[in-house]
């Protein structure tokens, strides 16, 4: 089958998370001896950032680790019909510009390939007005990473048909790399971002580390002065941008880690925990998670994971990860087992490949009834 995905980015993961799952779901659509043809702009913002550090450098590192991916840079004067003419399935990511976005759609008619939109973002509620600037008329549906995500599209008749469709762990990259040699207690990695979590970090993550004297350390990119102060104050190293690929490395060399869901998730987007967990679990880092409701039942809370719903709760869970060995091992096991069962990107492939079927054959699927998780 002829693929083609036009996303914000391949190469680049500067602040941008879903890099890493479309990088899994390129690698195991080609695993099965499918054409996938990516496109990104060549002047997004991801790329253009990434690039400003060593350009050269991580163009170099990213080939290295990624081999068999590759990317085709489109400016506004780039002609897609050579490419869109054989194809089978044409998937647009939400951080298109609307005018490329309705010249697929257009272009639909012409070609005959079934096209999907997919959203992996909270401004169907925090932005509204951005999601309907996209016309989807000529879209066979919308794949969205969450189910309160998919409903909005079809209650505010964005789309006239959506399925869900989490994110998942490449777990040809994300897997346990054991070092005997830990560097330290705990370590994070997320992006600080425009004050969607900031009180949340200082609860669940700052403050535990420095009333427990932990050896820790966080990784990412937007973190302005006030929050470097706030982790040189607690103790903990900034380790900066770091590759998605080098993750499973860094995860190997701490005893624990922590996931802090954005303020737009945890209010107004039950279901959906971001990326970082499938990844930390499939690491096989014990992870204990600021409160959020996983109304989708993708993992089992308390035996992947460990949840709490206050600082005091971090604070003695951590304790207790960190203390406890046999504790320890069971979220490791546990998490992994749950990730391989059900949330890599070969299950996520196997269910597009089930809508893709069903729209080829003319008879879609009932949105209420189509659950990827």
């Amino acid at each position: 089958m002829n693929i083609l995905l036009f996303y914000h980015s391949l190469v680049s993961d500067w602040n941008h998370g879903n890099a890493h799952f479309l990088r899994g779901i390129t690698t195991e659509l080609l695993k099965r001896n499918h054409k996938v043809d990516v496109f990104e702009p060549v002047d997004g913002w991801s790329f253009t950032h990434w690039l400003q550090e060593n350009g050269a450098q991580r163009v170099e590192d990213f080939k290295r680790a990624y081999p068999h991916l590759n990317t085709n840079f489109y400016d506004a004067l780039t002609d897609f019909e050579t490419s869109l003419a054989d194809a089978d399935l044409v998937i647009v990511h939400e951080w298109n510009d609307p005018e490329l976005v309705e010249k697929l759609g257009k272009l639909k008619a012409k070609y005959g390939y079934n096209l999907l939109f997919h959203d992996t973002h909270h401004r169907s509620v925090t932005a509204p007005e951005e999601i309907s600037n996209y016309d989807l008329s000529s879209y066979d549906g919308v794949l969205a990473f969450g189910t309160v995500i998919r409903d909005l599209y079809i209650k505010n008749h964005w789309a006239k048909r959506a399925w869900t469709w989490h994110e998942a762990a490449d777990t040809s990259v994300f897997t346990p790399v054991v070092d005997k040699k830990k560097k330290g207690d705990l370590a994070w990695i997320g992006n600080w971002g425009d004050k969607e979590r900031t009180e949340e970090l200082v609860e669940y993550l700052i403050k535990p580390v420095k009333e427990l004297n932990l050896k820790a350390k966080m990784y990412g990119v937007r973190y302005p002065e006030k929050a470097l102060t706030l982790l040189r104050d607690a103790g903990i190293e900034y380790g900066g941008y770091l590759p998605s690929y080098r993750v499973p490395q860094v995860f190997g060399q701490y005893r624990c880690t922590v996931h802090v869901p954005r303020r737009a998730y945890t209010r107004s987007l039950p279901g959906i925990p971001t990326i970082r967990p499938f990844e930390a679990l499939a690491c096989g880092i014990p992870l204990i998670s600021a409160p959020w409701q996983d109304t989708e039942r993708l993992f089992r809370t308390g035996t992947d994971f460990m949840m709490v719903r206050n600082g005091e709760q971090m604070i003695h869970a951590l304790h207790d990860v960190l203390q406890n060995a046999s504790k320890a091992n069971s979220l490791i096991t546990n998490g992994l087992e749950t990730i391989l069962d059900r949330h890599t990107c070969a299950h996520r492939v196997d269910q597009l490949m089930d809508i893709q079927n069903a729209l080829t054959k003319g008879t879609g699927k009932d949105t209420a009834k189509t659950n990827i998780s």
